[in-house]
């Protein structure tokens, strides 16, 4: 499966540790930036982020910023993204299993290294059931 990663200033220590934990796991990484902490507008590297998975170049996509909050909002506003912020591993494994979605997005300010990594674990590991929310999917895309 290949990742792409994406972050702002205040995401970058939390978007290289979860990337170094992707490369040892033998995922595929395709890092968009931001490579450092110094000051950057988080759009640039949310949209990019989204683009790589809508256009097929990502299976799926990891986002993070000081919240999540802003850099969730920059990707779902590329068409075929479903972006979802999660903050504990249910809201990741429901994000998957109930919305299929193919970004996930985090606050490096909220929670804990951690706890980063056993999101995305779950996220990365939990498949989408399909049924009455793929009906749902299908409404969010029309």
């Amino acid at each position: 499966m290949n990742i792409a990663i994406g972050c702002d200033h205040a995401g970058y220590p939390l978007k290289v540790a979860v990337e170094d934990k992707l490369l040892k796991e033998g995922y595929g990484v395709m890092d968009v930036g931001t490579e450092s902490t110094e000051s950057v507008d988080y759009p640039i590297y949310g949209k990019s982020v989204g683009r790589a998975v809508a256009s097929g170049l990502a299976d799926r996509g990891i986002v993070i910023c000081g919240s999540g909050i802003g850099i969730s909002i920059a990707a779902n506003k590329v068409k075929g993204v479903r972006c979802a912020l999660c903050t504990s591993v249910e809201m990741a494994e429901m994000s998957r299993r109930h919305n299929d979605a193919n970004v996930l997005a985090m606050g490096a300010r909220m929670i804990e290294q951690d706890l980063a990594f056993e999101i995305v674990d779950k996220w990365l590991t939990t498949d989408f059931e399909g049924g009455k929310h793929l009906r749902r999917i299908n409404m969010l895309d029309e």
